[in-house]
């Protein structure tokens, strides 16, 4: 039987964090992935805070050298009404821009530098079983492609499973989100009139009815991803299948008509749906949730690789601290913090969806003071306690759409 120090469930941004940190501090640790890479997946838009992340687990340079498209902030439209967010003008300091990638090439060129580093990963390798033992360590049973399989004990697992939800599903720790069930139809396309039209440095949502939006997400290679999120009633509505869709809606907006009504499709239509889950527990005994695993909220402002690699980074860290026998605290300093992190998009997501933020966003004088500290929120500074629309998100946003509503009102007297 195979003895390592870490056992690493998962190879994207999460699993890769995990890997690289763990072995950065001289641990043993070995990744398995139940898909074989290159694999497609979306959330292709990163946030400023994922860079912190990347550069201390000293991935900054294999991805620079990709030539990935640079972002440097977020565009919100509505009809003929703009709301853009700079990252350079935010309310915390940090980060100020970061990259959008496709998610096949980025996970790849992550999972690539931690083998180079001489972690062992094992793709086409599917989880079956775990036993947890007294003294936290575990014998995970793993199968191969051929059907072979084999017994990994580990003194410790960090599940960075993503949807696989690997510890969740085999222990029944999976629960309901509260976020209400929502659908995307998606595609990559050749987005030859991006030069008449916005520059590809910021990823694009465009309002497209109450509840129902659009994300444009230009890459380097001039492909760019295109994807429309609405409600289950709003696509049943709709009937016809994905490419139909794809192509209403493109035909249904003047601006997504102008600039995507004549591109070739790079593949037909997917759809994704019904992507919020969660769980009671972050952390039990002999293992930590990581990224997608504890709760994936929704796209509309591209928190799931953030969350995926700041949570990574926090957990393996506290892992080498617990196994070096340091007493560590994973409710207060993993659980909480996270939470609390994931709560304030919560509350953002639904006020995306509530009409709060589109009464904010477009807004006729906003306040640059305001804005700035909401756009911190935006590049994934929700950890910052000076910023009053993070350490009280909830109120910050309703008393600001009240005012807004006020001073509206006067202007029409």
């Amino acid at each position: 039987m195979n003895k390592i120090d870490v056992l690493v469930i998962g190879a994207g941004p999460a699993g890769s964090v995990s890997a690289a940190m763990i072995h950065k501090a001289g641990l043993s640790v070995r990744v398995v992935e139940r898909e074989k890479f290159p694999r497609f997946v979306i959330g292709e838009s990163l946030l400023p805070r994922c860079m912190e992340v990347l550069e201390d687990a000293e991935f900054l340079d294999a991805v620079k050298a990709k030539k990935f498209q640079e972002k440097f902030g977020a565009k919100f439209m509505k009809e003929e009404k703009v709301s853009d967010f700079n990252f350079s003008d935010q309310f915390s300091k940090g980060w100020t821009w970061t990259w959008q990638v496709q998610r096949a090439e980025f996970d790849l060129t992550l999972i690539t530098d931690v083998q180079r580093r001489g972690v062992p990963v094992d793709f086409e390798t599917t989880v079956t079983a775990i036993e947890f033992q007294p003294d936290e360590s575990s014998i995970t049973t793993v199968e191969k492609k051929d059907g072979t399989t084999e017994k990994i004990e580990a003194r410790y697992i960090i599940d960075a499973s993503g949807y696989g939800r690997v510890i969740p599903r085999l222990f029944n720790l999976d629960k309901p989100s509260n976020l209400d069930p929502r659908k995307a139809v998606f595609a990559h396309v050749n987005d030859i009139h991006r030069n008449n039209h916005d520059e590809p440095n910021r990823i694009i949502a465009v309002m497209y009815a109450p509840g129902i939006w659009s994300w444009i997400i230009p890459f380097s290679t001039g492909v760019t991803s295109l994807g429309f999120v609405g409600s289950f009633d709003y696509f049943n509505a709709m009937g016809g299948d994905p490419s139909s869709q794809f192509r209403t809606f493109i035909d249904g907006n003047a601006y997504l008509k102008q600039r995507f009504g004549d591109v070739e499709w790079v593949f037909e239509p997917r759809k994704l749906e019904a992507w919020s889950a969660t769980t009671d527990k972050f952390y039990g005994h002999g293992f930590v949730l990581t990224g997608n695993v504890t709760e994936f909220l929704d796209p509309i402002f591209s928190s799931g690789v953030m969350f995926a690699t700041v949570s990574s980074h926090i957990a393996s860290k506290m892992v080498i601290r617990k196994l070096k026998g340091e007493n560590v605290d994973w409710d207060n300093d993993y659980t909480n913090f996270i939470r609390q992190g994931v709560d304030t998009f919560r509350t953002y997501v639904m006020a995306w969806y509530d009409g709060t933020l589109e009464k904010i966003f477009f807004s006729k004088n906003p306040d640059p003071e305001i804005k700035r500290q909401i756009c911190s929120v935006l590049a994934g500074y929700v950890w910052d306690q000076s910023n009053p629309y993070v350490k009280d998100h909830a109120g910050s946003l309703k008393r600001l759409a009240k005012l807004i509503d006020v001073s509206e009102r006067l202007d029409a007297l």
